[in-house]
């Protein structure tokens, strides 16, 4: 291996090609002061605030970007307000540890998501050197709440009498939508004609412009709708009562359900009917398989059904 210093060649024999490298690496950097491979000391305000904004600018939505600042001014109150220096794998660990003491391991995993992301931006501005390593933590798994078919006849049956309630459990039950992205639809974002309406997710951002719905469910809409004032342009002009749905839902014996929970019970009926987990990840405009899989799905029948399936019958 060569280089030149002050005009004249040097040489230097090494055993391996990659200490070679390295070494050539080493003198590059000597040889170059104009290189800069160090990092700068910068307080913690200012990285804090430089991170939040280059989060805006890359178009991040304001639930993600507080998610975000949440979990540094976590950070900020258990490790304190160190600069770039200081962020080390001690401090890390320090984090990591004390804030598992105050919530359970999914919302922990979801501040290290967000601090992994953290310390990779600062690597890339020269914040931070050095190897930090952080993992999430493996967590139990839990069932995924869904309701069976005669749980939601019954649902349907008693929230009869509140239509406005009953029809936005339809949609959410037919769609797969968080109920924020029910609560905007317009009467022309609907196409009777091919039961579909266009939707954009206020969370994700993703727009879907033709979203099928279930005939069924659009003609229970279009008989909705035909009782509305002719000038109404939105589905819905009243606010959506939590006092009722916890009035019904505590009447069915189904306080630990949330609105939400239509949103797994759309993917779980899905999955259960042998739709495939990517058809189901496209509806639920998710980009990971793996949480469609583990968070929005409940396949325990089909395992059941799978189950019967081995002919035990026949070996007794």
């Amino acid at each position: 291996m060569g280089w030149y210093e002050s005009g004249k060649r040097k040489t230097k024999a090494l055993p391996s090609k990659a200490l070679a490298e390295h070494f050539r690496k080493i003198k590059y950097t000597q040889l170059n002061s104009d290189v800069f491979t160090g990092t700068i000391s910068v307080d913690w305000n200012k990285i804090r605030d430089e991170y939040v904004h280059s989060k805006k600018v890359t178009g991040c939505v304001e639930d993600s970007i507080y998610e975000v600042d949440l979990t540094l001014r976590h950070f900020e109150r258990i490790v304190g307000k160190c600069n770039s220096k200081q962020i080390t794998q001690s401090a890390i660990d320090k984090y990591v540890l004390e804030r598992g003491k105050e919530v359970i391991r999914s919302t922990l995993n979801k501040d290290i998501r967000n601090l992994r992301a953290f310390i990779n931006w600062c690597r890339e501005n020269k914040y931070v050197n050095g190897e930090i390593k952080i993992k999430e933590l493996k967590e139990d798994e839990r069932p995924v709440k869904s309701l069976d078919n005669t749980q939601i006849k019954k649902l349907l049956s008693t929230a009869k009498r509140h239509k406005t309630l009953r029809m936005r459990i339809l949609l959410a039950l037919g769609t797969g939508l968080r109920l924020r992205d029910i609560e905007p639809w317009r009467i022309s974002d609907i196409d009777f004609e091919n039961s579909c309406v266009t939707t954009r997710s206020k969370k994700t951002r993703k727009s879907m412009g033709t979203r099928p719905v279930p005939v069924p469910i659009m003609a229970e809409l279009k008989k909705y709708i035909s009782g509305l004032n002719a000038k109404q342009e939105n589905i819905f002009n009243d606010n959506f009562s939590r006092y009722r749905w916890t009035k019904i839902r505590q009447k069915l014996g189904l306080e630990d359900y949330t609105f939400h929970d239509l949103r797994k019970t759309f993917g779980s009926v899905l999955a259960q009917r042998g739709v495939s987990t990517a058809v189901i990840q496209k509806l639920l405009e998710y980009s990971s398989p793996d949480l469609t899989n583990k968070v929005y799905t409940n396949v325990d029948p089909v395992l059941r059904h799978a189950v019967d399936q081995i002919p035990a019958g026949d070996w007794l």
